[in-house]
């Protein structure tokens, strides 16, 4: 099955050549986004249903039609909503659906996941631009309440959104006109089973450099054959036991072709290529990003050994906000495939793909990519063959691996159809006469968000359709999303960027000294370097990052001292990740020194297992921050603007090839990748970062928590500098992990004794966690808050001797987990609940 996204964008201005507002305020050009797509979910008698549906965004609005009504006036949506502020798109990855692959995207809020949906398209670059879509209506309803107060009350707005805060720069487009962008071929092509692969247009994104951190690695061509070069890593810093060596070749297809293209299980394509792996078979798909291989393959062409030969490997892939797409590809072992009788089991070399977007010229009529491949080989036998080239290294199959580069190169190459290019068209904003405008959409006072209208109840019409009553006008053209996107620009390793600390730090405050020695986390601080199961503090200059000059030229520089100074780490373990880190008694925020720094940034990253965990840092400023500046805007901000502007830069600085691949060196957009969640309060902003609510970042996390006792990590946290007055970025804070132990963490909370104490007021509300909560011999009282009752732990719960009268609160007896609970030598009284 395919279901080929037909997505057009359609830019409008709000006046006849006006782009103004009366106040000189610029307008921005609302955009429409229509086309085919598979609408999934499940109706109301239970039965999951996949339908061929034509979705259509209006600014920050959708509809959900049954046909195309461009050829269609008049006729009404199945479905429509709006594009709200907390509206969460995340790629679900391949399915197989009829003998097809569909690429699946669900849509949840993340303040209510059970809101949520789903659609599906044919390919990962269709499901991509359809993710650009969302993304750029939310920018639209963004655009609209900085605009007008008005639209609170449409998009169901949280009270504290200030809208006077931070404006999002507006793009300025070609007023007086419509540019109309379609995606994919129509449904024609999802009406019909076909073993070729669809043609995607490439989308241009925002390009960042190669890497932004220093890698170790050093490349050193060693031979070049069928128009691919060769390369051994002659770093001696290598995490496996073999040499690294990869082969680089430039393919004249897009990033989202080139994908499709490896990812294929169809003999018929992978005959034309791949002499080695060309016999695949599926055993298991995990996910829509991690899959299970069988293979086989006849040795003759590299062994005189004519036994045949099968193996298994895992496959697990993902893309980059840059658009690269990443496979990682491992030997495994699988139950529904023994050794077979007639097969010697042997295993494929570990190996990882890059398809990286390659900026074309405006004058290049067709897209291009760099692919890389990289494995592992055995040392003896890359020395054997550069020390003596009587060593048949095209005989061996790493070499077969590598020369797969040139197999995909000529392949495409071959077959014209897969490096077209669409094209462009522009076309007079009075021409689409047949589409609803904007405005009449917006007078209907929709109010529902869009995860809500995709999963309201069926209609009778939505129940009996079929898919045969769907025509299409193959003479659309397709054209790529106009976005604004960034050159690949040289980087400057001898510059350094340093905060400037009299501008974001308030100078008219004293500063408070921070000493280390008064601040404890569960994660002790390392001696060295050198030290393990630790934290320590290394400088910047491992990273790059945006300069004065980024907008100008694109040049990133080295990251200086951070401003942020790291005063400890948590390390937890809990059966459930814990939220609100800063709040509890314990907690380094909460004592009696951090109580006295002026600001403290937590950065909860809560990692998926079993349990789950907590990696907890606890960044300090000496001084209050200055509302005027970058970090002030940031801190004392709304949601929207925390979320497109909070960035994270990963670094494997030791650690086995492998997850160095999968985990990369590009900067990220935490707010955009996974949900974030924000506690402003007191000294302390926290940011709670759920890595579990993207399937692609709970994958990678998990082949790094395998790795993890054996991983030095670096990580740097920035807030994003998108105008030329924010320019240049500075670090907030790094920190550098040696070697963790996953059973080091210690478990949140579970015994508090405070017997015989002076403790008073209230009982304490934070019992999540607890066990065991003996507050007998001291001075608390009743009123518990509803809290309370909430544990579902708590299992000995000791108050006596203490001011308790009157009723005991009906809270306390939703504690259904406490088997021992004491409250003699007080002067209770009534029911028991």
């Amino acid at each position: 099955m395919a279901s080929p996204a037909n997505v057009s964008a359609r830019e409008e201005s709000d006046g006849e050549g006006s782009s103004q507002y009366p106040s000189g305020e610029l307008r921005r050009p609302k955009f429409e986004y229509f086309g085919w797509v598979y609408h999934l979910g499940v109706n109301k008698i239970g039965h999951e249903f996949c339908h061929l549906r034509f979705l259509f965004i209006r600014g920050k609005y959708v509809e959900m039609y049954k046909r195309d009504p461009h050829e269609n006036p008049g006729i009404k949506p199945l479905r429509r909503g709006v594009v709200g502020h907390n509206l969460m798109v995340e790629e679900l990855g391949r399915r197989r659906v009829n003998n097809g692959d569909i690429y699946a995207l669900r849509f949840y809020n993340r303040l209510d996941e059970s809101k949520k949906g789903e659609i599906a398209c044919s390919s990962a670059g269709e499901a991509r631009k359809w993710i650009e879509a969302f993304d750029q209506a939310k920018q639209q309803a963004e655009y609209d309440i900085l605009r007008r107060g008005s639209a609170i009350d449409k998009l169901n707005m949280e009270p504290e959104i200030n809208l006077d805060g931070h404006r999002h720069r507006v793009r300025r487009y070609t007023h007086g006109l419509r540019k109309l962008i379609r995606i994919g071929q129509g449904p024609e092509t999802l009406l019909r089973q076909s073993s070729g692969l669809v043609v995607n247009d490439r989308s241009d994104g925002h390009l960042e450099p190669d890497c932004d951190a220093i890698e170790a690695h050093k490349w050193k061509c060693v031979c070049t054959i069928n128009g691919i070069r060769i390369f051994e890593d002659v770093a001696n810093t290598k995490g496996g036991n073999g040499v690294l060596v990869k082969s680089v070749g430039i393919v004249n297809a897009s990033v989202d072709t080139v994908f499709e293209v490896l990812l294929s299980l169809e003999p018929s394509v992978r005959y034309e290529w791949d002499m080695l792996t060309s016999d695949l078979e599926l055993v298991e798909s995990l996910d829509g990003h991690y899959d299970v291989l069988y293979g086989t393959y006849d040795p003759k062409f590299f062994t005189w050994w004519n036994s045949k030969r099968d193996f298994v490997f895992s496959r697990q892939w993902f893309r980059g906000q840059d658009g690269t797409y990443t496979i990682l590809q491992f030997p495994a072992v699988h139950k529904k495939q023994p050794p077979q009788s007639g097969y010697q089991r042997t295993k494929i070399n570990p190996s990882s793909w890059e398809i990286r977007s390659l900026r074309a010229s405006t004058s290049s009529e067709s897209a291009s990519c760099l692919l890389t491949h990289m494995l592992e080989i055995k040392s003896s036998s890359w020395c054997s063959w550069k020390k003596d080239h009587g060593f048949k290294l095209e005989n061996s199959i790493p070499f077969a691996l590598l020369c797969q580069v040139a197999g995909l190169k000529e392949y495409i190459g071959a077959n014209p159809a897969l490096t077209l290019k669409s094209l462009t068209t522009v076309i007079d904003s009075k021409s689409s006469d047949s589409s609803v405008s904007s405005a009449e959409y917006e007078d209907t006072g929709v109010a529902d968000e869009f995860y809500d209208a995709i999963t309201a109840g069926l209609s009778d019409d939505d129940d009996e359709d079929t898919d045969d009553d769907v025509e299409v006008n193959q003479k659309d053209q397709k054209v790529k999303l106009k976005n604004v996107s960034w050159a690949i620009a040289s980087l400057t390793l001898k510059r350094t960027s340093a905060p400037d600390v009299n501008k974001e730090l308030d100078s008219t405050v004293p500063s408070v000294p921070i000493h280390p020695s008064q601040f404890h986390g569960s994660l002790r601080q390392g001696r060295d370097d050198n030290d393990t199961n630790c934290w320590t503090s290394p400088d910047g200059m491992g990273f790059m990052i945006r300069g004065k000059t980024y907008l100008k030229d694109n040049c990133k520089v080295r990251g200086g001292d951070p401003l942020l100074k790291l005063i400890a780490v948590d390390w937890i373990k809990n059966e459930n990740s814990i939220d609100k880190v800063a709040l509890r008694p314990f907690c380094v925020v909460q004592s009696e020194a951090g109580k006295k720094l002026p600001f403290i940034l937590v950065v909860n990253l809560q990692i998926p297992a079993r349990p789950n965990y907590n990696m907890v840092f606890y960044y300090a400023a000496d001084r209050p921050v200055n509302r005027s500046s970058l970090l002030g805007k940031f801190v004392e901000g709304n949601e929207l603007f925390r979320d497109s502007r909070f960035k994270l830069i990963p670094s494997i600085v030791k650690g086995y090839w492998m997850v160095k691949r999968a985990v990369g060196t590009k900067a990220c957009l935490l707010g955009k990748a996974v949900t974030c969640r924000y506690l402003r309060q007191d000294n302390f902003l926290e940011i709670d970062v759920d890595i579990a609510s993207s399937s692609v970042a709970r994958s990678v996390v998990g082949l790094v928590l395998g790795y993890v006792t054996s991983l030095v990590v670096d990580l740097a946290i920035l807030v994003e500098a998108k105008e030329e007055a924010e320019l240049p970025e500075y670090l907030l804070g790094v920190v550098r992990l040696n070697c963790i132990k996953l059973d080091s963490a210690v478990e949140s909370l579970v015994v508090f004794d405070a017997f015989c104490n002076s403790f008073s007021g209230h009982l304490p509300a934070e019992l999540e966690s607890v066990k065991v909560l003996s507050l007998a011999g001291n001075y608390f009282s009743w009123q518990a808050p509803s809290e309370s009752g909430s544990s579902k732990s708590l299992e000995f719960f000791h108050l006596a001797g203490n001011f308790l009268n009157g009723g005991i609160p009906s809270e306390l007896g939703n504690l259904q987990t406490v088997s021992d609970m004491e409250i003699g030598y007080d002067s209770c009284q009534g029911d028991i609940p």
